[in-house]
């Protein structure tokens, strides 16, 4: 069996991103508006100093980073420049210090390899920019600044004392170190706030982490300071409840927003299940061998459940191989019965090892298989699995060479979804689905209670994007769907927003305080045309 080398490819266009990003005025992320078509008014709401108070989405971040141009394409600069036609006072931004994104600590890269620079799309998919970043960490703005959007921001962050120490994001715009996000922003005296996407990163650090605890983005990942734990719905209630009784304590008015299903995101639905190619000269040519392999071990699949049982089709793409941490461990009952086959070291003699090691191979192949599985259509992928399906863990393959194994055989039973199970990190069973789309639902619930108590503007943010992941979003001249690069709404990253979809959000927002306060941003034209925002930035683009 040789080394199969197969790696999945993104399932995008060239063709098709140029095409959405050619309404862009310019690659810089500015835009031409609409010019409005009657007098626009505030109604009940006094924009006058307007604070934004959430995370990533609130920051602006795009494309797996924050810089320059993402910061004022955010949804809340947008707005603020709505706002200042009635009313609206500045609006400061805890600028980056260029458009390559990423963050230096004390000079030096971040030793664990995060932080990295944006995301561009190299004609076949995303590729993280060849640039070392210019943003210090640890250098604080020392200003006063309007937008509290922090990556990485969960519920309970929000009155945490010197929460900049933790994220970085925030330290270097706290107004001392320990200062909170929540007291920060009402230094701020605001008039006017949004309070959006919080709950997104208490269920996201889980979801990203393939519900395992361990995050495996390979690039800096803004939901997971505090742990890839679900939030408690109690604890949620409790920290966004107090978060709005403080904006509004002294009369603000504002909006927020509910949570998604982040599981309708690129970033859990661009890898498919069933990857497997017959036809890839890399793979197509092994199955013969892969399922004498397996031939060994579905007998004892099918009785004890016949879902476990593992077979390549040499006609249609075959699913991966994963762990299924969910499954019973019958590790021990496939030693047993390997062991107990007169016929397995004969098995074991096919790989060029003497009948001696034939109790080795067994422990190893109960250890590997113990909870392995098929993936079905019901398993969602986090997007980095695609570089690592069908490549050899060089890790387990040394593993394997130590207990004896020629490292020929040990490569051969060493290949990521095929002779080797994914592991839980790189896959959401539907279990784990199931416990994100709770916890959602839960926080939504309050959310929902919240706004109608304190008499808020509420943007269904979570419909718009099953709207968008389903039958797909209309806005000007467009149909935005979920699907990475080509969509058009959801940046490379597969999880934070183009440009075009945070213009969608202030024209979501700007309908909903027209709905509740009496203003006409809609119908005076004043919402934003979300074709004239970019889709994407250029390699070159700094």
């Amino acid at each position: 069996m040789k080394k199969i080398t197969r790696n999945i490819k993104y399932m995008c266009l060239l063709a098709a991103t140029i095409t959405l990003s050619s309404c862009s005025s310019d690659d810089d992320g500015t835009s031409n508006q609409e010019q409005p078509k009657s007098a626009l008014v505030a109604g009940e709401a006094n924009f006058s100093k307007y604070v934004a108070v959430g995370a990533s989405f609130s920051a602006g971040f795009t494309d797996n980073a924050l810089f320059i141009a993402a910061q004022q394409n955010s949804f809340p600069n947008m707005l603020s420049q709505k706002f200042a036609l009635v009313g609206g006072g500045a609006f400061t931004l805890p600028l980056m210090n260029d458009n390559i994104g990423g963050l230096l600590f004390n000079g030096a890269l971040d030793p664990n390899g995060g932080f990295k620079p944006r995301l561009f799309f190299n004609g076949a998919g995303p590729e993280v920019l060849p640039d070392t970043p210019t943003t210090e960490a640890t250098t604080n703005l020392n200003g006063s600044f309007n937008n509290f959007g922090i990556p990485g921001l969960k519920s309970f962050h929000l009155g945490v004392a010197g929460y900049g120490m933790a994220n970085p994001y925030f330290g270097r715009m706290a107004s001392s170190p320990g200062a909170t996000v929540l007291g920060d922003a009402m230094a701020q005296g605001p008039t006017f706030f949004t309070l959006s996407e919080i709950g997104g990163n208490d269920v996201l650090s889980y979801a990203i982490s393939g519900g395992s605890g361990v995050d495996q983005t390979g690039n800096y990942n803004p939901a997971t300071y505090g742990g890839n734990d679900i939030t408690d719905p109690v604890v949620f209630a409790s920290a966004f409840n107090a978060a709005v009784d403080a904006l509004t304590s002294n009369g603000a008015k504002g909006v927020v927003a509910n949570v998604p299903y982040i599981a309708t995101l690129a970033h859990f639905t661009t890898v498919p299940y069933n990857p497997l190619d017959p036809t890839d000269p890399n793979f197509g040519p092994q199955i013969p061998t892969l399922n004498n392999v397996f031939g060994a071990l579905n007998p004892i699949f099918n009785a004890v459940d016949p879902t476990r049982a593992i077979v390549f089709s040499t006609t249609e793409a075959s699913p991966v191989v994963i762990k299924d941490e969910s499954l019973a461990d019958i590790s021990a009952i496939i030693t047993a019965q390997l062991n107990a086959s007169p016929t397995f070291p004969a098995f074991v003699a096919q790989f060029g090892l003497p009948p001696a090691a034939a109790p080795v191979v067994a422990a190893l192949l109960g250890q590997t298989y113990g909870q392995s599985r098929q993936a079905t259509e019901a398993d969602l992928f986090v997007l980095p699995s695609s570089n690592i399906i069908g490549k050899v863990n060089q890790a387990y393959a040394g593993f394997l060479v130590s207990q004896g194994l020629p490292a020929a055989v040990a490569g051969q039973f060493s290949v990521e979804g095929v002779t080797l199970p994914l592991e839980d990190k790189w896959v959401l069973i539907p279990s784990e689905q199931l416990a994100i789309k709770t916890a959602t639902d839960a926080y939504n619930s309050t959310i929902t209670s919240t706004a109608g108590t304190k008499g808020l503007a509420l943007v269904d943010f979570k419909g718009i994007l099953e709207q968008a992941s389903t039958t797909g979003y209309s806005s000007g001249n467009y149909i935005y769907t979920t699907a990475l690069v080509r969509g058009g709404l959801v940046s490379l990253d597969g999880i934070h927003l183009t440009a075009r979809g945070y213009a969608i959000m202030a024209n979501e927002m700007m309908k909903a305080i027209d709905a509740t306060y009496g203003s006409n941003f809609e119908a005076s034209g004043n919402l934003l045309d979300s074709g004239t925002f970019p889709t994407n930035y250029p390699k070159a683009f700094r």
